[in-house]
Parts: structure tokens; C-alpha cells; sequence
């Protein structure tokens, strides 16, 4: 009955595809308090600042200097970056979030010539 429990067994392969980009920069303007609490940001101290912004990139490493880029260009709280999965999360007023999407996409494209999406806003 053991080559039954090998034939069961499912393996799963991921793959990731090396590449150059920044696949998603969106912004959330006035999102739900519930959203704050479901990504892990405090919603007393976030909420009120207006706006989340989401960002994905591959090389995933990429996200620590766009953490950085997006900080230094405007007046951003940093809520996540995973160096893994090449997510960032800022928090900020609709226009910090925007201006600092802005610099970070402008850096990325401009100078280490990755290809970049548009900023999308709900």
C-alpha cells in the first residue's frame, strides 16, 4: 500500500521568473479602519493619515530601496517591506503616498532600468 500513498501525494513547483520590474504601485485613498488592522498597521495611528499605498516588485531584494527611495522623498510611515516577496506598504496623506510612489517608480526606472507599471488609486 506505500506506492498508494506516493501516487497521492502532490508536488507543488514554484518558479519565479527573474525580471526587472515593479508589477503593481497603488494607493488606497481613505481606506476602511478594518484594513489598517487586517495588513498589521495600527489604525490609531494610520488612519488618520488617509491613504495606503501597495507596491510589488521582482527582483524582490529591490523593495529595501524602494523603502528607502520612498521615505526619503516624502513624509511616508513605512508599514511593511518584505524582502522576500518584493511587497512594500507606505501609509501617509494621499499626497505623500503619491509623491513618494512617484520617486520610487522615477529611481527604479531611471536608474536601475526596471521596467514599471502605472500608479493605479482606489
Amino acid at each position: 500500500m506505500d506506492w498508494l500513498d506516493d501516487r497521492e501525494k502532490q508536488r507543488i513547483v514554484q518558479e519565479l521568473v527573474p525580471g526587472k520590474q515593479i508589477t503593481l504601485a497603488h494607493i488606497i485613498a481613505s481606506p476602511d479602519p478594518v484594513l489598517y488592522e487586517k495588513l498589521g498597521l495600527n489604525p490609531n495611528i494610520d488612519y488618520a493619515r488617509a491613504a495606503i499605498g501597495i507596491m510589488t516588485v521582482s527582483p524582490a531584494e529591490t523593495a529595501i530601496i524602494m523603502a528607502d527611495v520612498g521615505m526619503k522623498s516624502a513624509a511616508i510611515d513605512l508599514g511593511f517591506v518584505d524582502r522576500f516577496s518584493g511587497s512594500l506598504i507606505i501609509t501617509g496623506t494621499v499626497s505623500e503616498v503619491e509623491a513618494s510612489e512617484q520617486a520610487i517608480l522615477n529611481y527604479v526606472k531611471n536608474q536601475l532600468k526596471y521596467t514599471v507599471c502605472g500608479i493605479t488609486r482606489t
